[in-house]
């Protein structure tokens, strides 16, 4: 019997140094994915995802950017997907962070691939050149992934405090899991970093982020309208969870509210992304989590989700790391010794 699968996409900062490769190593035969990445990428003169996954070095400076880490983990992701072993599971619904909504598109059938792989690029390209602000990630979790009530309040004061503070710009960008992912102009940025309580990690500055899911790139909707048609949104065939917590049935929206959503809330205003795990798991009863790959930094936060939500009882850290010794209810395909139990 076939088990219900929740299948979760990954977003920027997932493509890392130990991610090169990743593309030859598991999909060096996905010409169906691959090759139609490339191909976008190749009308506008860009150097191809499988030239910069088999470069010798990886390069921040090349790697990290939106325009090339973009489309390198839409390649690496929708090629996992395709990987799922659909005797063994049955996909019932699909959910991204951020820029994994974008995937998640694709997934659900909601953009084919070769649009997926444009609009990806598009708006990569987009926020390389045009982005603004940036990101700081901080964790709201205790030692057991279990919320810190103390600091949602500590966050949600100095929410309240920047808002009085005339020159700064300071708003939550992500509910990612364990973390909060704050977007912010420097100045916000810079004001934030000194408030934080600091850690050998945390307050953690994302490098080439700009503010996303925040009122700062409001400029970035007409220009991302401008080239990514609502022709290319259709019914889709799976059902897609978006930031707000919000299900997207197959042929139960209009291809102009998806585009809407899309090309508009999904970049100005917070991306919930436990509220989407949440929504999806409580409304869809998987009896796995399937996190495509690249990188393994989504595991953590998805698992997070659930805990807060007690999805399964969960109910906390160690209480999952139990679980997954047996027979695992989250599957991360970045990790070798996972992808075997959801691949082909």
């Amino acid at each position: 019997m076939k088990k219900r699968a929740l299948v979760v996409c990954p977003g920027r900062g997932t493509y890392n140094a130990s991610e090169l490769g990743y593309v030859q190593k598991h999909h060096a035969a996905r010409a169906d994915v691959v090759g139609i990445v490339d191909a976008v990428r190749a009308e506008k003169g860009q150097v191809p995802v499988s030239t910069l996954d088999k470069a010798e070095k990886y390069a921040p400076s090349v790697h990290m950017t939106g325009d090339n880490a973009s489309p390198l983990i839409y390649a690496s992701a929708l090629a996992d997907f395709a990987a799922i072993d659909r005797d063994k599971f049955d996909v019932v619904a699909v959910t991204g962070n951020s820029m994994g909504w974008y995937l998640a598109l694709a997934c659900a059938g909601i953009v084919d691939l070769a649009a997926g792989a444009r609009l990806v690029n598009n708006m990569g390209l987009l926020m390389h050149e045009h982005g603004t602000g940036g990101q700081i990630v901080w964790p709201i979790v205790d030692a057991d992934w279990n919320i810190d009530q103390e600091k949602m309040h500590f966050i949600n004061t100095l929410l309240d405090e920047a808002k009085n503070i005339s020159d700064i710009f300071i708003s939550v960008s992500i509910r990612l899991g364990g973390m909060v992912v704050f977007a912010g102009d420097e100045a916000g940025l810079k004001w934030l970093a000194e408030k934080l309580p600091k850690d050998d990690r945390f307050p953690l500055r994302l490098m080439h982020h700009a503010a996303f899911h925040s009122p700062l790139l409001q400029h970035i909707v007409p220009m991302a309208r401008a080239q990514n048609p609502v022709a290319d949104f259709g019914p889709g065939n799976i059902p897609a969870i978006d930031g707000q917590g919000k299900i997207w049935s197959p042929h139960a929206f209009s291809q102009d509210a998806i585009y809407a959503y899309t090309l508009g809330a999904q970049l100005t205003e917070t991306y919930d992304f436990s509220r989407a795990v949440q929504v999806a798991a409580a409304e869809f009863a998987p009896d796995v989590v399937i996190v495509l790959g690249p990188g393994t930094t989504l595991g953590a936060p998805t698992a997070q989700a659930l805990i807060a939500s007690g999805w399964r009882g969960l109910s906390g850290k160690a209480d999952f790391q139990a679980r997954q010794q047996d027979e695992p209810i989250l599957i991360s395909m970045g990790m070798d010794e996972q992808r075997a139990w959801a691949s082909r």
